[in-house]
């Protein structure tokens, strides 16, 4: 089942649609020690049964529904003619591991674990061999997605024929780690308190400024601040604060702590990633600096980079779905 906090209304169920959840090996070990005792793993394919298949992973807040035709967290990019074309491709999602949706998670004010985005390519590789699903024709992921697919790529070579990673690089940058320590605090100081949803607000109101650009936030909010409350909001506060609003109704606190300290600790031997790497840097990217990036590509064996200018920032995988539509093309063609 779909956890509430994630279930989209009204979403029409595919002919080709299956989704379950799968009991990993107990106990489960972590890259960075201890163990999962009753690990599981929530999955869901979408697309023509016969199709090759493509996992597709994203940020923190992605889940196992995907696709336009699911309502999924991707629809600009995966669909019927989108950019990863559901016509032509059979979808895979996951609910990561730490999340907030139907696999192994952290309960409110419970601890976890600390989880590495290896621990979520190990936990893919026993879903894949559980689902018998063979080599995957490429593995998708973006920002946090894209971390996993490396650790894929470094673990599990042969799982899959091709890695297409997007807005991710070998090691975090240290200012995007210092901008997300913050943030975690921010929550873990709203659990002291008493008040968790209201820390992972404003958690997520100052993620948002990093999400974006400083040129998108000159175009959409430079206009005069209005009369809230009994005090003069600026255009900005208002949109920030309903993003977090937004978040707090379909995402725990705990998760967002956990996972949000996974992407910090992930570092990988780019020379280890042994396939064929396209990667997709965004020069507006705050999070994921474009130098970084091109250092990255330097380092795979099998690397080329793609450059997307978008005033969307590390946001642009959820929004440049007809810019990606050719990027995809060419990475995802020809046989697995």
């Amino acid at each position: 089942m779909v956890s509430p906090d994630l279930r989209p209304s009204a979403v029409p169920e595919p002919a080709s649609a299956e989704e379950g959840v799968v009991r990993l090996r107990a106990p489960f070990a972590l890259h960075h020690g201890g163990t999962l005792e009753s690990p599981r793993i929530a999955w869901r394919l979408s697309g023509p049964r016969a199709a090759p298949v493509v996992l597709a992973i994203g940020g923190i807040s992605g889940y196992r529904r995907v696709s336009a035709e699911d309502q999924g967290w991707w629809a600009p990019v995966v669909g019927d003619g989108r950019a990863l074309d559901t016509r032509r491709f059979r979808v895979l999602g996951i609910d990561y591991l730490g999340g907030s949706g139907d696999s192994s998670a952290p309960l409110p004010g419970g601890s976890f674990p600390t989880l590495s985005a290896f621990d979520q390519a190990e936990a893919i590789a026993a879903l894949l061999a559980e689902l018998g699903l063979g080599r995957l024709h490429a593995v998708v992921g973006a920002s946090y997605g894209g971390q996993v697919a490396l650790a894929l790529g470094a673990r599990h070579a042969a799982l899959a024929a091709r890695l297409l990673v997007v807005s991710a690089a070998d090691r975090t940058h240290p200012m995007a780690s210092a901008w997300r320590s913050v943030e975690r605090e921010v929550v873990r100081f709203g659990i002291r308190q008493g008040d968790p949803a209201g820390g992972l607000k404003l958690a997520r109101a100052l993620a948002m400024c990093t999400y974006r650009s400083p040129r998108e936030f000159a175009t959409r909010f430079s206009g005069e601040p209005t009369l809230a409350e009994g005090r003069l909001q600026l255009p900005i506060e208002s949109y920030l604060f309903a993003r977090g609003d937004a978040y707090v109704a379909r995402y725990r606190p705990e998760s967002f702590v956990c996972l949000s300290e996974s992407i910090d600790l992930f570092r990988v031997d780019a020379g280890a990633v042994q396939l064929p790497v396209t990667a997709i840097a965004v020069p507006e990217d705050q999070l994921v600096p474009y130098d970084d990036m091109q250092a990255f590509i330097r380092r795979l064996p099998h690397g080329r980079l793609v450059t997307l200018e978008s005033i969307y920032g590390h946001d642009a995988f959820l929004k440049e779905g007809e810019a990606l539509r050719p990027i995809f093309a060419d990475c995802l063609q020809g046989p697995a």
